[in-house]
């Protein structure tokens, strides 16, 4: 089976490890791919976001199945593309991809079907409405920027000044580009977040393991939300009785809603849930895995990758092949300082060999690039230290030593990864 990912991130270089271990894998392409894809799989320059470029390059090479790592493509039409080609592809329609493509229609489909989620007090389309409805808000208030903004177009405001600032640096002095022309303002929910993620060929679907990120880009979940600074995963993260209210009260309802308006989904699901003291409420989707939690998900996996992906893109899932290693897993990010704002790149990395040295852990690239025989920086997420034990404790042991091992100028990261489920302190505290 020949094999193309779309992407250049951690979450791409999860998939071509994992696809990588499939005997039925003779050949992967990684478009565009990173310094560390390039050691695993065939990096082809091409931006995979560009449905047209995409498009040729398949023709060109003829993959058995394409795999989609990011949201652009998705709300760029490119599975719909493939599809009326009739070749093989893992992702919703762009249709379905409206869900992470834009929160207010995201939002208005959840009230549709009566799914739990945060009040929402209005949808805008200019600073002058949305300033005319501040002084009725209760703080803190939560302000997303409609479109897509790599995961840095959500705000909690905790005052009116604040929300006022941030509107006016998205919506006036368009910081956020087109993804914060229109604005959504909705209640603060309080309580544990979790990433719930679900594989479907538009048939029948099946959850992948639990997870929790961590956005904030420092300590004590302070500072502006990132793309994502660490997730972890363990079993004990969804109880039995959660697991069947999520199931029954979200995950069963909203499939049957897009089954209901005639959207087709298929691939991966990413439900974002708020876990409050009245239960669990859905803060956001993705159509796509998560990152860096694929890069926690994929490490615990037990089964074959490709022929799983495959029989998904051809409406023949079987979900009780999906097995997973027991124990747990975590995915430590390190940035380019000044993240998630200003940073330099071309910056050399140095210690990945011996941090890979250590049992269990897999050093994923994101933002990375080949500077002759040197990897250097190239992103503002660089890199994301991922390992796999019998335990969370484990896991997040082994990545801190690893990340322990590794250097590059200004480098940052977060030391209390899985701290509040683990109840340890800080990594070097």
């Amino acid at each position: 089976m020949k094999i193309l990912v779309l992407g250049g991130g951690g979450r791409e270089h999860a998939l071509v490890w994992k696809l990588r271990q499939s005997p039925r894998v003779e050949k992967i392409w990684c478009a565009p791919g990173n310094g560390g894809i390039a050691a695993e799989a065939e990096c082809v320059a091409v931006d995979a976001g560009d449905v047209t470029a995409i498009i040729a390059l398949a023709e060109k090479i003829q993959p058995h199945l394409t795999i989609v790592g990011p949201e652009r493509p998705l709300v760029n039409g490119l599975t719909d593309a493939f599809r009326q080609r009739n070749w093989a592809i893992v992702g919703p329609s762009e249709q379905a991809a409206q869900l992470e493509g834009s929160k207010i229609f995201s939002k208005k489909f959840l009230e549709r079907h009566a799914l739990p989620t945060a009040k929402m007090y209005g949808a805008y389309e200019s600073p002058r409405d949305v300033y005319s409805v501040l002084s009725s808000v209760t703080w803190p208030a939560v302000i997303k920027a409609d479109g897509l903004c790599a995961g840095k177009g959500v705000f909690l405001a905790p005052h009116l000044a604040a929300a006022k600032d941030f509107v006016e640096r998205v919506m006036e002095k368009n910081e956020l580009g087109p993804g914060g022309r229109r604005i959504l303002l909705e209640e603060t929910l309080e309580g544990e977040e979790l990433s719930f993620i679900l594989l479907t060929d538009g048939k029948r679907y099946a959850p992948l393991v639990p997870t929790r990120d961590h956005k904030r880009v420092f300590d004590g979940n302070q500072g502006p939300n990132t793309g994502g600074m660490g997730a972890y995963s363990t079993d004990e993260l969804l109880p039995i009785d959660l697991a069947e209210t999520i199931r029954s009260t979200i995950v069963e309802p909203c499939l049957d809603g897009l089954a209901a308006e005639g959207i087709a989904y298929q691939g991966f699901l990413y439900i974002g849930l708020m876990l409050t003291n009245h239960g669990p409420k859905v803060l956001e989707f993705n159509c796509r895995l998560g990152d860096p939690e694929a890069q926690a998900i994929l490490a615990r996996l037990d089964f074959d990758l490709a022929e799983i992906l495959s029989d998904v893109a051809a409406g023949c899932f079987n979900p009780s092949k999906l097995r997973w290693k027991p124990g747990a897993s975590a995915c430590v990010v390190l940035t380019s300082g000044g993240y998630p704002g200003k940073f330099e790149n071309s910056q050399p990395i140095e210690g990945l060999t011996a941090a890979e040295q250590i049992t269990g852990v897999k050093v994923l690239h994101a933002g990375t690039k080949l500077s002759g025989e040197s990897v250097v920086t190239n992103g503002g997420r660089v890199l994301g230290v991922t390992a796999a034990a019998r335990s969370l404790e484990a896991a997040l042991a082994s990545a801190y030593e690893a990340v322990s091992r590794i250097h590059f100028a200004g480098m940052h990261y977060r030391k209390d990864i899985g701290a509040h489920q683990t109840g340890r302190k800080a990594a070097g505290d």
